[in-house]
Formats: C-alpha cells, structure tokens, sequence
C-alpha cells in the first residue's frame, strides 16, 4: 500500500516508520546462572516472513561478552540453568527433533533428550514448561498426550465436549486437538523418559521440591473442568507417582513455588468462588501457605494493585512479585515478617520477565518510553546498571515521540488517568489530528511504556490517547470492579471524558479530526462508541465483541461474562441486558467510517462479530471494509500482518481526516 503524504513527511522527520516494525526486537525470558555470573535471555525478533522468532544469547555479567545458543535452526526458548551452572536445558529444535534439549554452558553442543508435543487447548495463566531436578540429573517437563475423545477434526467432526474451540487456529483446523498436558521426566544421562501423570486434565505450572522428592503443579481436577474454571495447587511424589492436592478452594492459584527450605509453598491467588478462564475482574495477590496446605496468608494484601508469580528470595524470609499500578508493571519485595512491601524496579516504565541474582539483586527486562526493550541489574543495595538495550542502534536514530500522564475526573467524579503521545516534528500553531486507542481486557491498562504504533501514528503526523478506563488494572481493587455490570457503560463516558481533557490541555489537538479504535475490548468499545456519538471521523475496532450474546456462544471461553455480569446469559433475564449493552442493536446510529481488522482464526472474539457489524454497516449505508487475516487468532501476531494493519488504518484516517479543513491552533 503506498504511503500518503503524510507518513513520506513525517519519515523524513526521522520518526519510528512502519518498516523499522520488522528491525524492532523484544525481550522474552530472562534467566540468573546460579552462580550468579551469566545470563540466558531470549529474544523475539521477525523472520524472513514476518514471523516471530525466538533465540537465545548467553552473556558473562562482569565482561558483557555473548554467544548464541545453538544454531539458527535451533529456535531455542525457555532457558533453564542446570544447578550446577554447567548446563542449559531449553525447549527447542536439534536437527531434526523438537523438545527437551540441553547445550553446554557456552551454548554448544546441543543434545536432543525428549520430544515435546503441545495442545491448542484453552490454558490461561500457564507457568513453568521445564525444570531441573536439584540434583541436575533429570528434568522434568510437560508434554500433550492424546485425549480419549474422538479426533474433533475428522470427516465429519464429531463434538462431544462442552470447551471445544482453541485459542487460536493452526493449520486447517478450528477446533481442539483434545490433547492432554501431562508431566514428564527425562534421565539427563540415560535419556530415559518416563510420564508421571495421566488422565483427562492439564498439568501445568511446574517445580521440584528443594529435597527431590515432589513436583509442584497446577491443575484443574474439577468434576467438570470444561464447564468450571478453578485452579488448584497439587504435589507429586516423584519416586510413587502418587498425587496429593494441596488446595481445596472454589477460588483459582496459579504459579506455586516452594521456600527454599521446602516448609512453605508461595503462589498467586484469588478469593471470588467464580473466576473466568478468559480474564478476571479480581486482582490476584500473593499468599503462602504450609506445605500441606494449611496456614493460609495473602501476604500480598498490603498492596491494593494486581500482583504476579512469587518468587522467594534465597534466604526465604520475603517474596518477591511484580506489580500493576498506573500503567505500569513494577517489581516489588514483600518481608514475610510483617514489614512493608519495598518497590524494587520500574519506576519510570515497565517489568518484563525478571530473575533474581544469587546475592539479592535482580536482572530484568525493562521498557522505557523510549526503548521497547532494555535490559537492567539492580543490586541488593539498590544500585541499578543498564546491561542493554536492544534497539538502540535503531531507536537512536529515530525521534521519538513523548508521552505525557494526565489525570482528569470522569462524570462522576471519580479519578481517571490517560497517556498522550505528541506528534513528531510539532509545528507551533498547528492543529494534529488525533486517534484515540483503546486498551483490551477490560481489566489491562496502557502507560508510558514504549508503544510501536502510537510511535508510527506519531511519525505519521498523529497525536494518540490510551484511557485507563474504570476497569483497569493498576489502580486498586474497586477501581476494576467499577465495571462491574456495566460494560459499554461509564467507562466508555470515561473514554470520552477522558478525549474532552485531552482537547482541553492541548489546544493543538485538531478537535474536527478525531479518529477511534482499539483491540479486543477496545474493538468492542470503539464499536459501541460510535453508536453514542459521531465526532469521530474514523474508526478501525480489531477483534471487537459488537454483539454481547452471539460472543457468549461462540467463543472459546464460557464464563467470561458470567463473572463480568455476575450470571450467566440465561439467568435474571441477563440476555436482555447483554442485547441492550450490544453495539450491534443502535447501528443505525452510526455515521462513523469503519474498517474492520479481524483474525480469521480468532476464537476468543469469533471473526462473526466483525462479520455481523460490517454487514449491518452496509445495510446502514456507512462505508466500511473489513481486512481478514489469515493464520492469526486474537490479534494480530505476525510483523508483515501488524504492518499492512498499520498502513491500512493510517489510509484510512489520511482518506476520512483529508475532508475536513485543517485548523490553525487557537
């Protein structure tokens, strides 16, 4: 698609294009050697089809040296230290062989131990795939095994389960592979493998007890697990096979972590008896607990914002957890003797995948306002040292765009917080378009964080906004419940509010050249907002729900508005609700251009939702198109698809903003 004159311009200016989308490399999993002296980290760069691929680099700490793990047919991820740091264990190909393989601390020598096989399963919140036994001998892993229903991808496709859509679609088929994860374990030495679990459940969320003798996992053993999502915390003895539950709760944990002494078991967890599988409205908190399951404690509860995965310091006296707040993902430190909580990391952007030093300190990825993907050291002592920054060489020569906080009241008065990103190359008294972008979930947030496609937009020529609507995480407990029964509700007036702010602050914003739209949830509210008013010039959902009752029974996931809307469709007269609530039923309100981006694998917002209100635009007499991807599900994963994605939607506002004069500030 040929650019418009407005992103020739803006290139010029030497801001973020859509082309450096394909050089733009991010962080993935960042691992400690236990000796404290190196580091294996993944990176998730495109391939030459633009693809995501994932490699793995090893670096010495002290001289910043690095060598790749294995070659470039290896597509290693996952890195796991051997205890004694001599090894590195990864999920990867070797030859021709794709699983459980290990390398030479150096990277060298990979050796091909276990074949792995996945399942398209719907699995939220997933932990640990692979894990050493203390004493490096053997390695434990999970791996699909197949189920006992008949293949739902036949002919004819026989469906006999309540849960039988996938995440995402691979290949030709839309429906379950009904594989099973099941744990495993593999003899380092002997490659001998032998399966430790068995059944019609999924095993996940992996670690060995400090003495050897158990595995901790998670799974769903309930009397139904298609039908009710609830996560409990079990332990395997390895030499037996047997297998005890430790929780017994209606409410969900997820990632279970033994103290280093093997006493006490710390985990994330709710309280709420119903927990969707999709997202959850609760924020999860870190608790502890004895190893037999007794002398529960939500040591998290002092921090009232959305915590992650624990993970025990090496003396076992705190805990530490990354944390949501303001836009941000912060990593914080929890004493287990009743001291305050102590941020550790992000205070000016965000916390990816972190791992902690054997002296105390930390190595984490980071992301900056002006860096996607960055890599710092803190120490015990709080002394903090940037290790890399992997797109500087690129982010260098580019401008980038800034962005600014603000906070305004919404119509009722409550606190709500938004994100401008400026154009590049502002031109004193000049009006800018600008496009409203709208976050996902509705319990996510947006922040300051480096953002590729306000960058573009910026470039472009286009001011962006991110809302933090109520709902959002990083804000407190009542904050993202404030949605509660009330989706296209306030928080869609708290996206406007929050545009009428914006305008109000920055008088070079161009009122007369709005544009509006955002993913999964922001797709749904971008359709919904254009039915409430029309100073919108364009709009672009993606993967937008526009009909809250044919979602419900489409997608992959069941009980996603169950807990949104405290019932079931089919209880308290909700369907009725769900259709006064749906986009689709006020279209021909609309005068808003639209173009729709779907995926055409998409089973968590079924591709029918775009389908339905494009049809209904038609009918309307609002022009639309509707731009379908293939191999994607929800969202939109490959580079070259989020590129052509990108200069469709800049097209597209270029086409609809080029009617309207431009205004000089005033």
């Amino acid at each position: 698609m040929a650019a418009g004159p407005g992103l020739l311009a803006a290139q010029s200016a030497h801001g973020v294009g859509v082309t450096d989308l394909y050089r733009l490399r991010r962080l993935g999993d960042v691992q400690v050697a236990p000796d404290g002296t190196r580091i294996a980290y993944a990176i998730v760069r495109s391939d030459g089809r633009g693809r995501p691929r994932t490699e793995t680099w090893i670096r010495d700490l002290a001289t910043g040296a690095e060598t790749r793990l294995g070659t470039d047919a290896t597509g290693a991820s996952s890195p796991r230290w051997s205890p004694d740091a001599k090894t590195i264990a990864f999920l990867g190909r070797v030859g021709d062989s794709s699983g459980v393989a290990v390398v030479d601390s150096d990277g060298t020598h990979p050796r091909f131990l276990a074949p792995v096989l996945g399942t398209n399963h719907v699995l939220p919140s997933t932990g640990e795939r692979i894990a050493w036994s203390p004493d490096g001998s053997r390695i434990a892993y999970v791996s699909g095994t197949p189920g006992p229903e008949a293949d739902g991808n036949g002919d004819p496709m026989v469906i006999t389960r309540y849960s039988y859509k996938p995440t995402a679609s691979e290949g030709l088929t839309r429906f379950d592979d009904n594989r099973r994860l099941h744990l495993f374990v593999v003899d380092v030495a002997s490659r001998r493998v032998r399966q430790l679990t068995s059944g019609i459940y999924y095993e996940h969320s992996i670690q060995w007890s400090p003495d050897g003798k158990s595995i901790l996992f998670v799974s769903n053993r309930g009397v139904d697990p298609d039908r009710v999502f609830n996560y409990d915390v079990f332990a395997l003895d390895v030499a037996s096979g047997a297998v005890r539950q430790v929780t017994h709760t209606a409410s969900a944990e997820y990632g279970p972590v033994w103290s280093p002494n093997g006493a006490q078991i710390a985990f994330l967890g709710t309280k709420r008896k119903l927990t969707s599988s999709e997202t959850t409205m609760e924020d999860t908190h870190v608790w502890v607990m004895d190893a037999d399951g007794s002398r529960r404690s939500e040591v998290g509860l002092a921090i009232d914002d959305r915590q992650g995965a624990p993970r025990w310091s090496a003396d076992g006296r705190a805990l530490y957890t990354t944390v949501q707040q303001r836009g941000y993902t912060a990593l914080y430190r929890i004493p287990l003797d009743g001291g305050r909580p102590v941020q550790v990391a992000g205070d000016s952007g965000s916390v990816g995948a972190w791992s902690l030093t054997p002296d105390g300190g930390v190595v984490y990825a980071y992301s900056t306002p002006t860096e996607l993907a960055a890599m710092r050291m803190t120490t015990a002592a709080g002394a903090t040292r940037e290790l890399l920054r992997l797109n500087e060489a690129l982010l260098g020569r580019r401008t980038i765009a800034p962005v600014r906080a603000i906070t305004f009241q919404a119509m009722d008065g409550l606190a709500v917080e938004a994100f401008v990103t400026e154009p590049v190359g502002m031109v004193p008294g000049r009006r800018y378009p600008l496009i409203l972008m709208i976050h996902g979930g509705p319990h996510g947030a947006q922040g300051a964080a480096f953002d590729a496609k306000a960058q573009v937009y910026a470039a472009h020529g286009f001011a962006s906004l991110m809302v933090n609507y109520r709902g959002s995480t990083g804000y407190g407990q009542r904050f993202a419940d404030a949605i509660f029964r009330d989706q296209d509700g306030r928080e869609g007036q708290d996206v406007l509010s929050g545009l009428d702010a914006a305008i109000a602050s920055n008088r070079w914003i161009d009122p007369a050249r709005l544009g509006i739209e955002g993913t999964s949830y922001g797709g749904q509210l971008t359709d919904w907002l254009i039915t409430r008013t029309t100073r919108f010039k364009a709009a672009i959902p993606t993967a937008g729900i526009s009909n809250l009752v044919s979602f419900n029974y489409m997608a992959y996931y069941h009980d996603y508005l169950a807990v949104e809307f405290g019932a079931y469709p089919h209880e308290d007269h909700l369907l009725d609700t769900l259709w006064a609530r749906s986009a689709l039923r006020y279209v021909g309100a609309v005068k808003t251009p639209t173009l729709f981006l779907h995926g055409e694998n998409d089973n968590d917002v079924p591709i029918a939702e775009a389908e339905q209100y494009y049809i209904a635009l038609k009918d309307v007499g609002v022009p639309t198109m509707m731009v379908r991807y293939p191999r994607e599900g929800h969202g939109l994963r490959e580079t070259k698809h989020v590129v052509d994605g990108i200069e469709r939607s800049l097209a597209w506002y270029d086409r609809w903003f080029s009617q309207i004069p431009e205004q000089e500030e005033r």
